[in-house]
């Protein structure tokens, strides 16, 4: 993890002085998986044709690999990590800030309260999550201590680089047609920092790698916001989810 460390660090240091917007190269996989067949999507996007197969065993190496990352400190909070769930041939894929107290303990994503309205407003949107592909930005739990609770910590930026090459490589094996990033920290790990969720959401945009991006909130927010706030919000989010193009996402065969 030294290497990995090193470079986070410089990345951090970037950061700090301003320059570009800190998003690193995605690590490169086998060669399997960067043949020239490739099949494009209807967004534009190229996807690779190597078999689900093939690619759900190379993902099942690199979820093992994050099993025992050590690159930042938050390994020594979490219960474990919980890796991105889903078809590997998904065409839309959902980042979420980090796992909660119910996923860290469970080691699945989206399985707590959040994860709870996520399934309901995609439903309400006409999209199945069991044909979506779900991560986070953060692989493991950052909290804080309230007598017998754990309480939810923002990560910070050189948390979230750290855990940026399992990210990068979930995208580099799925290869989404489309992103959706829920929240501020999902959303700015991939179109920078200056990028503000209350002034671009439901749009389709590309980050710095020319992916499309949409971005909502995180449904945590929902739950998060006064009673008589809650249902509004809660419909504005099944609103920016219906903007996904072409209806339901459906795998590819392969």
């Amino acid at each position: 993890m030294k290497a990995h460390e090193a470079s986070t660090s410089a990345t951090s240091r970037a950061a700090a002085r301003g320059v570009g917007r800190v998003i690193p190269h995605a690590p490169k996989s086998s060669s399997a998986f960067h043949d020239r067949r490739s099949r494009t999507g209807a967004l534009g996007i190229t996807r690779p044709t190597s078999s689900a197969a093939e690619r759900t065993a190379e993902l099942a190496r690199v979820r093992a690999k994050a099993k025992r990352c050590q690159a930042c400190p938050l390994y020594k909070l979490g219960t474990q990590t919980v890796f991105g769930e889903g078809p590997v041939d998904a065409r839309l894929l959902l980042i979420g800030e980090q796992p909660g107290d119910k996923e860290d303990l469970a080691g699945h994503p989206f399985i707590g309260p959040a994860g709870h309205l996520l399934d309901r407003a995609l439903a309400e949107a006409g999209i199945d999550r069991t044909e979506v592909y779900v991560t986070n930005a953060v692989k493991h739990f950052k909290w804080k201590p309230a007598g017998k609770r754990r309480l939810h910590q923002k990560p910070n930026s050189r948390e979230i680089l750290a855990c940026r090459i399992w990210l990068e490589q979930e995208l580099d094996l799925v290869r989404p047609e489309l992103l959706v990033a829920l929240g501020a920290t999902a959303a700015q790990a991939l179109m920078g920092r200056a990028f503000r969720v209350t002034t671009s959401r439901g749009q389709v945009l590309k980050d710095s790698q020319g992916r499309p991006v949409l971005a909502t909130v995180h449904p945590s927010s929902v739950l998060r916001a006064p009673p008589d706030q809650r249902e509004e919000q809660y419909q504005a989010l099944v609103a920016d989810l219906k903007k996904i193009p072409h209806g339901k996402p459906k795998p590819r065969k392969g």
